[in-house]
């Protein structure tokens, strides 16, 4: 035993822990108890293991804590001369919820199942004190996890608010050089000697390729930013969504003849006077989003469908409901809400890629956050279904979005307008 400890003798101990025992019941626990010392690191409850034994700590120091994985601990409260614990897993006939070790040289008072549960079928006000002081350690439990976390959100929050201003002033100090670049490039282009020489062309559409996709992600890199921060300022006007899709399909001809995919645009008969009052660049760029997402998930051959349909909705009133249907390789369940979160890929971080239409190719993670996030700033709904992920049955997966329409042909209809940032 240490020499600063303090010994209270087993009597005065349960006379302390207990004040509500008479003489003969401190007299049974007396004859029942086995005093044992523990050196430090002893594990003496394990936590998810039935075990028969209470415990009073007579002098020296345990901590009460959980596994949260192979290398961390979460720790629930210390237990030190005159407190116990042991008790719940007895009382209910459960497994341990917590385990148990010494942090230093400790005695403690052990008694057996049947001891104490003869003890408490003895004496009522003794269960109830018991449980009284267990209530309260469940409560002192409950609030420190609380604290825990709103300690940890804040400090994710602080980081992720880091990271958000890192992204703003990395992309903008990017913009200007790549705009530079990227109109020097085009001059080239044009210019005769280059076209004349083909060796030089090649290079040429190599730069002006790249910096054109560095600027892309540039651009998805401030929408991020601008979504996470609630900044998304609309420029709404009367939006044809059959003029917006068609626009797609045609942008993205080269990629499913690159990719030999089947691209099949149902836009129904959809002769309804019904619009949506929309930024159109904003909502070109969501869902142009979800058809790339497609196409990058879908293997060669495969086919994408999309379709455009009008129907009633019970909180939104008549709603345009578009999906994005692949024979792809899914999508498990547990990932069907984290894709739209910012930076969330699925796959290893190695499968990255430049490119954004190879299969499988993995990007940022930027494209679905941005889809939801202007989606859901247009007051609309977007969701994924998919069995599931499978690269040998390739169950595929279909993306549902709901933009609320009106009801009369606007005077502009189909108009809408790139999102290009120069």
């Amino acid at each position: 035993m240490a020499a600063n400890q303090i010994v209270i003798e087993p009597e005065e101990l349960l006379r302390r822990a207990f004040p509500v025992l008479d003489d003969e019941e401190v007299a049974f626990l007396l004859d029942k108890l086995r005093e044992q010392t523990y050196p430090p690191d002893t594990v003496l409850c394990h936590e998810g293991i039935y075990e028969d034994v209470f415990y009073l700590v007579s002098s020296g120091m345990t901590v009460i804590y959980k596994r949260l994985n192979d290398d961390e601990d979460l720790v629930l409260r210390y237990c030190g001369a005159g407190e116990f614990f042991g008790e719940m897993a007895i009382i209910q006939e459960a497994p341990r919820a917590a385990s148990v070790r010494t942090t230093e040289e400790t005695t403690v008072l052990e008694f057996d199942k049947n001891t104490l549960q003869a003890l408490l079928n003895h004496n009522a006000q003794m269960a109830l004190a018991m449980m009284r002081i267990t209530f309260d350690r469940h409560r002192s439990n409950d609030q420190n996890t609380i604290n825990n976390l709103r300690h940890s959100y804040e400090t994710l929050e602080k980081l992720d608010r880091a990271k958000l201003d890192f992204i703003e002033v990395t992309a903008h100090e990017l913009r200007t050089p790549l705009t530079v670049m990227r109109g020097y490039a085009s001059i080239l282009a044009m210019d005769a000697n280059i076209q004349g020489n083909s060796m030089l062309a090649e290079i040429v559409e190599g730069i002006v390729s790249g910096t054109n996709r560095l600027h892309e992600v540039v651009n998805n890199m401030l929408d991020i930013q601008r979504i996470d921060m609630n900044q998304i300022k609309l420029s709404k006007s009367p939006v044809s969504l059959s003029v917006i899709l068609k626009g797609i399909d045609k942008t993205l001809q080269e990629v499913f003849a690159e990719r030999h995919l089947n691209f099949i645009l149902d836009l129904g008969d959809n002769t309804d006077p019904i619009y949506v009052e929309a930024d159109s660049g904003l909502l070109h760029k969501a869902i142009q989003q979800i058809v790339l997402n497609a196409v990058k998930y879908t293997p060669d051959n495969g086919t994408i469908k999309v379709t455009l349909r009008y129907e009633e909705h019970d909180f939104l009133a008549t709603v345009a409901h578009i999906t994005v249907q692949d024979t792809g390789i899914g999508i498990d369940p547990e990932h069907h809400k984290l894709i739209f979160e910012k930076f969330y890929r699925l796959g290893a971080a190695e499968t990255h890629s430049s490119g954004k239409t190879a299969y499988k190719a993995g990007g940022p993670g930027l494209g679905l956050a941005i889809s939801h996030g202007a989606i859901m700033a247009h007051g609309g709904q977007i969701w994924v279904e998919s069995e599931g992920y499978s690269e040998e049955t390739f169950p595929g997966s279909t993306f549902h979005i709901l933009l609320p329409t009106k009801s009369r042909v606007p005077s502009q209809e189909g108009r809408f307008e790139r999102m290009d940032r120069e």
